[in-house]
C-alpha cells in the first residue's frame, strides 16, 4: 500500500514554480552555506527517505541538492505499486517539474555558478538523460545510475559531461542494452561520456535493499566516483 501522501510526505520541505503550477521537493543545503546546485532524481519508489539521504550526503559534500517530488507525495516499498506509479507519471509533467527544479536551483542565493548537475537512479537515471538533453548548457554534469530504460530522447541539445554507472547483472537494463545506450550517448552527445561497470544487480546503491541487490562495496565506489565527477565539472 502507498505509504505517504502529498500532505504527509516528510521529505517535502520546499515548493517551486513549475510551468504555471507548483511542484514540491526536498532541499538540502551545504554546511558552508553555498555551492553548486544538483538535481537529485528519484527511483520509482518516489521521494523516499533514501532519496532524501542522497540529497543530504550531497549537501555534506558541498552541493545545494534538490530532489523534486515527481509523484507529488506518494511513495511505496512495493514493487508492483512502484511500477504502477511510474507508469502513471505523465512524462511531460515530470519534464516540467525537472526544468522547474533547474530554474529554482539557479535562482537560489546559495547556488554558485551558471550550471547545475543532475544525478538519478533507476527511473531517475533515465530522466537525467532527458533533463540534460532538454536543458542543454544549463546542465554541466549528469550522472545516470542504472537507468531503467535504454530509450533516449532527442540528444541534439546534450552538452553536459555524462557519467554512467551500469550494473552488469541488471534485469531492467541488460548488458547489451546498456552498451547500446553508452554508444548512442557517445555518438550523439557533445560532452564526454564516462562509463563504469559493476558486478552487481539493479539498484545496488539503494541501501534500503528493497529488491535484494544492495552491494555496499559497489555502492561506495559509485558514490565516490559520482561525487568526484560532479566536483570536477561544477563550480
Amino acid at each position: 500500500m502507498v505509504s505517504e501522501t502529498a500532505s504527509t510526505n516528510p521529505q517535502q520541505n520546499v515548493t517551486f514554480p513549475s510551468n504555471g503550477d507548483t511542484a514540491h521537493g526536498y532541499l538540502a543545503l551545504p554546511p558552508n552555506g553555498s555551492g553548486p546546485g544538483v538535481v537529485v532524481i528519484q527511483e520509482w519508489w518516489g521521494l523516499t527517505s533514501h532519496i532524501g539521504s542522497i540529497a543530504d550526503r550531497l549537501a555534506g559534500e558541498g552541493f545545494v541538492a534538490l530532489a523534486p517530488d515527481l509523484y507529488g507525495g506518494p511513495t511505496t516499498h512495493d514493487a508492483d505499486e512502484a511500477m504502477q506509479l511510474m507508469q502513471q507519471l505523465p512524462v511531460d509533467r515530470a519534464a516540467r517539474d525537472l526544468a522547474g527544479a533547474v530554474d529554482y536551483l539557479l535562482g537560489r542565493p546559495e547556488s554558485t555558478g551558471t550550471q547545475v548537475g543532475a544525478i538519478g537512479f533507476c527511473m531517475g537515471g533515465a530522466f537525467v538523460l532527458t533533463l540534460a538533453a532538454q536543458q542543454g548548457d544549463r546542465i554541466g554534469a549528469a550522472v545516470a545510475c542504472y537507468p531503467a530504460s535504454a530509450e533516449t530522447p532527442d540528444l541534439s541539445g546534450l552538452s553536459a559531461a555524462l557519467q554512467l554507472h551500469l550494473a552488469d547483472q541488471d534485469e531492467f537494463l541488460p548488458p547489451a542494452a546498456a552498451a547500446g545506450l553508452a554508444d548512442r550517448l557517445g555518438a550523439q552527445g557533445s560532452g564526454s561520456v564516462e562509463v563504469h561497470h559493476y558486478d552487481a544487480g539493479h539498484a545496488f546503491i539503494n541501501d534500503e535493499n528493497l529488491i535484494g541487490t544492495y552491494d555496499a562495496q559497489a555502492a561506495d565506489l559509485a558514490w565516490d566516483r559520482a561525487v568526484a565527477f560532479l566536483k570536477e565539472h561544477l563550480r
